[in-house]
């Protein structure tokens, strides 16, 4: 038996009469119901519970690591760049953070809404190899914004709150000196852009979707004859009613292959032409009752695209998927009740490549809201971090979901697509973000459900920074993981369509079969969204052996691979077919070998 209320909401206000103990009653009834019977209907809790232990040593895989145990500011936003360097930035109204600025600089804002003279940082560079830092300066609120990297690798960050509602800042890597900062530009958006969406377009501008009461778009940098923003009335169709339950807020953004957008906003989604300011297609309404965007927080990832075969008029098969989110009135019932929700435990898959698509759902094995989805240069992707019950917001959410999951988007059988992976022993709610790094881990960071730095709560604020080990980072996988030697293109780039070779050596090989190259653009991730995020398989038109190693076979060691020292292999590979398959920009390049990934290198498409 399950019970199961279609809208708690209105059961609620439509039922006043009801005596606050027979409400209660009613609550722990729907609690033990939903407890003893297994069902994926939305459960009501009013009290923190433990997740049960969903996991037994003998299947958790991978490792995680606690690189800092604190970076001195919450980890809202990250963004790898090129040098190898992790840009990572938090809000500035909240009061000091536990970083100072260098130098006894600080910085004066008559209009931060909690200090006008503050000393301490709200931002940091993080580099990945030497795992140090080095505190950066915000000039303004950031709190809630977006970003892209430009052609060039420099960041551009828009939006934020208050002082920074309109604001655009830069960070342009500066791997010699090691002396570069935020600079905040005098050209403003034209819109208040407070949780918008960013998305890199194949000219190398970029397009910055929605935010609050924000019914429009905007282009950064604007060419001549751009107006100044776009009235885009699918997200004032796509927001709810109650307030601060809008469910539109960062949109889900993928730029497709035909070079228009795929767009998604809280159950429905559209292709989108933005340069004719057009609507495409409308597509199916997602199945099931569940909000996906914020504060109902899903994530979304276009999978990988193999490009084998594909010249730039091949029809590339193309699929979205979204996971995650929350019920409708879960976010009324969280904010003003306390009174928890449980999270929705699917996924929907949609082909858009198809000529009538239809989404195709699957149940993970844990519900989750705030989920951060990573692709993983393999192909497979890993969803990590959010809670089980609640929504996003402060102390709006509930049951910490410690457990990973890998997702293995090309098995067969949907039933074993996810598998749970290692535990955290740092819950990751609200505010807290994840990018994959050059090396293969994945950085994870942030978690601040307050409104200030709290770190005596149930869920306190989190300023540490953990790594992410997949199990193909293990020691028993070192033998098969290929190292890139070098990269033969023009300049380190690689140009559309165009032939280039990238020279590997390993010390143990399987089968061709089983190499793979991927190129992988690194995502602005933040509220569960990890922008820009992008898996390209090239096509691997030959492999030739350059130098071969010793066969260990000649020692007495038998195996069912041949196993050699260091051999030495070169690909000739395609680049992608157009910028509407890779944007202009900078990847990490990485060798798959039986499932390996190397650590990459970047190259610049352009």
């Amino acid at each position: 038996m399950a019970f199961k209320i279609k809208n708690p909401h209105s059961f609620f206000h439509h039922h006043h009469f009801i005596s606050a103990t027979t409400i209660i009653i009613f609550i722990i009834i729907i609690i033990i119901l939903n407890n003893s019977h297994q069902t994926t209907a939305s459960r009501l809790i009013t009290q923190q519970q433990p997740i049960a232990n969903l996991i037994t040593d003998s299947n958790t895989l991978g490792q995680w690591v606690q690189l800092k145990k604190s970076i001195g500011i919450s980890a809202m936003h990250m963004q790898v760049m090129k040098d190898n360097k992790v840009v990572i930035f938090d809000r500035t109204d909240f009061g000091p953070s536990n970083i100072s600025l260098p130098n006894h600089r600080c910085r004066f804002n008559p209009r931060d809404q909690a200090l006008k003279l503050d000393c301490t940082a709200h931002s940091v560079l993080y580099d990945i190899s030497s795992n140090t830092l080095r505190p950066l300066t915000l000039q303004t609120d950031a709190w809630c914004s977006s970003g892209s990297v430009s052609p060039t690798g420099t960041l551009i960050q828009t939006g934020g709150y208050n002082d920074g509602y309109n604001k655009l800042r830069t960070f342009n890597p500066c791997p010699e000196s090691n002396n570069c900062d935020w600079e905040e530009l005098h050209q403003n958006l034209s819109s208040s852009r407070w949780y918008a969406s960013n998305q890199i377009l194949p000219n190398g501008r970029i397009i910055v979707v929605g935010g609050r009461s924000a019914f429009s778009y905007e282009f950064v940098p604007k060419n001549f004859n751009d107006a100044s923003h776009y009235f885009f009335r699918f997200l004032q169709i796509t927001r709810d009613s109650n307030p601060g339950e809008e469910n539109n807020l960062y949109p889900f953004l993928h730029l497709l292959p035909d070079g228009n957008l795929f767009i998604f906003a809280n159950r429905r989604s559209i292709l989108f032409d933005y340069d004719r300011n057009r609507v495409i297609r409308e597509f199916p309404i997602i199945p099931g009752e569940e909000k996906r965007n914020y504060p109902s927080t899903g994530s979304s990832v276009m999978l990988p695209l193999n490009l084998t075969g594909k010249n730039s008029t091949s029809l590339i098969e193309v699929e979205i998927m979204v996971c995650g989110g929350a019920y409708p009135g879960a976010y009324d019932f969280a904010n003003k009740k306390k009174v928890f929700l449980e999270a929705s435990s699917s996924c929907g898959r949609l082909k858009v490549s198809d000529s009538e698509p239809e989404w195709v759902m699957e149940i993970m094995p844990i519900p989750r809201v705030m989920p951060d989805m990573i692709l993983l240069p393999t192909g497979n992707l890993i969803i990590l971090n959010g809670a089980t019950n609640g929504t996003a917001g402060w102390e709006n959410a509930v049951n910490p979901v410690l457990c990973p999951v890998l997702y293995r988007p090309n098995l067969p059988d949907p039933f074993l697509r996810f598998q749970l992976l290692a535990p955290a022993s740092t819950p990751r709610l609200y505010h807290s973000s994840a990018v994959l790094l050059p090396d293969g881990r994945i950085l994870v960071g942030g978690s601040n459900p307050h409104k200030l730095y709290d770190f005596r709560a149930t869920y306190p604020t989190e300023l540490s920074l953990d790594a992410y080990y997949p199990e193909y980072l293990g020691p028993e996988f070192v033998a098969l993981r290929p190292n890139i030697i070098a990269v033969e293109v023009v300049k380190n780039t690689a140009l559309h369509g165009s032939l280039f070779s990238v020279s590997f050596s390993l010390r143990k090989k399987s089968d061709f079969n089983g190499i793979r190259i991927s190129m992988v653009a690194p995502s602005f991730t933040t509220h569960s969204f990890a922008m820009n995020q992008r898996v390209l398989f090239l096509e691997i038109t030959g492999i030739e052996v350059v130098a071969v190693g010793q066969n260990s076979g000649e020692f007495g060691l038998e195996n069912s691979t041949e196993e050699v020292a260091s051999s030495i292999y070169k690909a000739t590979v395609r680049g992608p077919p157009s910028f509407n398959v890779a944007p202009p920009g900078y990847y990490m390049l990485y060798v798959v070998h039986a499932g390996v990934p190397s650590v990459a290198t970047w190259v610049h498409v352009d």
